[in-house]
């Protein structure tokens, strides 16, 4: 190999490094968005949710950077297929970050209307156990694809189930606590829409786990994928996606 392909090898190399590196520091960002976002909601902590609102424009910027980053190693250093498998599944990570973040933002927003009403029944706890079970699974994803685990992101993607049913038994137990007493109609429809952005995000960090599938094995992931938010499937139950 000559000199210059050894410089033009380790200049990718760098700026491979350096695009993963912000994937990274964009997960850490986000992991911390849903765990604060999630505790606020449980301690009825407005600064705490302001936090979380103002945070999501570093997600932001830094799916900027990285997009642009990404684009200029492909014009620039036209790698080859394996190599640009990985800078392409960055990117669409990045776009499953910000969503994620996103969401977090949006349950953060509802905190100050929900620490002005009544308390209902533990439901915030109940959240956030499910908020902790999705900073996991995003954890583990990120973890997944730095060290190259294909049966680590097919483990993520399977544990997606167990949120789905999670949000499935608060969603009975919201409407039992509406039927029950009407003053907490109003508590409960935020309680609801708070807990669908969470199922939206497992959804996302399972399309993270996907992305890692493919840079491993090159192929998409071809398991079957249970989906157990029947509330979906029903017109009406249905919720218009609340990310913005």
């Amino acid at each position: 190999m000559s000199d210059m392909n050894r410089h033009i090898l380790s200049a990718f190399d760098r700026d491979l490094e350096g695009i993963q590196a912000m994937i990274m520091k964009m997960g850490g960002l986000v992991e911390t968005q849903i765990r604060d976002g999630a505790k606020s909601l449980e301690t009825r902590d407005e600064e705490l949710a302001e936090q979380v609102r103002q945070g999501d424009k570093a997600v932001d910027a830094l799916e900027d950077s990285l997009n642009e980053e990404a684009a200029r190693v492909i014009a620039l250093r036209a790698p080859a297929a394996s190599d640009l498998r990985v800078v392409l599944s960055v990117m669409r990570m990045s776009a499953n970050l910000e969503r994620i973040g996103d969401l977090a933002k949006n349950m953060a927003k509802r905190t100050s209307v929900l620490s002005q009403l009544q308390p209902v029944n533990g439901s915030a706890s109940s959240l956030r156990r499910m908020a902790r079970d999705v900073e996991l699974m995003l954890k583990d994803s990120l973890d997944a694809y730095i060290q190259r685990d294909a049966e680590l992101a097919r483990d993520v993607i399977a544990r997606d189930s167990e949120i789905d049913r999670m949000y499935n038994t608060l969603f009975r137990e919201i409407l039992t606590f509406m039927l029950e007493d009407p003053r907490n109609i109003t508590a409960c429809m935020h309680l609801h829409f708070i807990a669908k952005n969470i199922e939206r995000m497992g959804d996302h960090v399972t399309s993270i786990a996907e992305q890692v599938i493919f840079v491993v094995t090159g192929a998409a992931d071809d398991l079957p994928r249970e989906k157990v938010d029947r509330t979906s499937f029903d017109p009406k139950y249905s919720v218009q996606d609340s990310e913005e």
